[in-house]
């Protein structure tokens, strides 16, 4: 299992849920990345993003001006892709 940090500090939305969702497809199933924001709309867009990718977020915390999220990289199909599926049945 491996531990990416990915500094997002600084950035306006949307720009922090759609490089975490670009992080998030570089990893394989059961690594972690580690998300700096400080954008207070990440608290609602993020988990949105890891609901919408299969993924989990572990922890969430609010440390200075700062929000952390740790996600685990989920190891099965996504809402999306599972969404399609249904579709062609």
């Amino acid at each position: 299992m491996n531990r990416t940090k990915l500094d997002l500090t600084g950035l306006k939305c949307p720009l922090p849920a759609l490089k975490t969702r670009k992080a998030l497809k570089t990893l394989t199933p059961g690594d972690l990345l580690e998300v700096h924001c400080t954008d207070p709309l990440s608290v609602i867009d993020i988990p949105n993003l890891i609901r919408e990718t299969g993924d989990k977020v572990e922890i969430t915390e609010r440390v200075a001006h700062e929000i952390v999220f740790l996600i685990e990289k989920g190891g099965g199909s996504s809402f999306a892709d599972s969404s399609i599926q249904n579709q062609d049945s």
